[in-house]
């Protein structure tokens, strides 16, 4: 399964890489995100907010599990890092089959209950702001997606 990297050498940076990808998303889109804390996920959403024409500002749903945010999209923003313990079924398929694009912070502590198909996204630290961010692909649709967003973008 092939790989896309990006560099962004700064938080702006972070913001546009994302917008651009917000600017491409479907209702039904569900990306993963997964980094250190501190890493730019939440700088990212950002950026795919605005790529959605989200006018409020978006924030960390840390406390409150998951954000919606309406744009010409809607935006499903959730942070399930304090599920970690948690089995419970919180009706995340009305989310991530609905009418929105979701994006999951902490991922990893609900996988049982994720679609097969979406977008992994993973945000490293390079140095100080640098960041090195890499999209999986997992079905044809984010295949695509990350075909038509590095065709578009090259030199990312």
């Amino acid at each position: 399964m092939k790989t896309y990297e990006i560099i962004s050498n700064t938080p702006d940076d972070t913001l546009e890489i994302a917008r651009r990808l917000g600017n491409m998303l479907e209702p039904a889109d569900v990306l993963l995100l997964e980094g250190d804390l501190g890493a730019g996920k939440t700088t990212f959403t950002k950026g795919l907010a605005s790529g959605l024409d989200i006018k409020r500002n978006v924030n960390s749903p840390t406390f409150t599990i998951i954000k919606e945010y309406q744009g010409r999209i809607p935006l499903y923003h959730m942070d399930v890092y304090r599920l970690e313990d948690s089995f419970e079924d919180l009706g995340f398929e009305e989310y991530f089959y609905g009418d929105g694009v979701t994006v999951v912070e902490w991922a990893k502590f609900i996988e049982d209950q994720l679609p097969q198909s979406h977008l992994d996204v993973h945000i490293y630290h390079e140095d100080h702001e640098r960041r090195r961010i890499v999209f999986k692909p997992i079905g044809k649709r984010y295949e695509v997606l990350c075909k038509e967003f590095f065709d578009e973008n090259p030199g990312n």
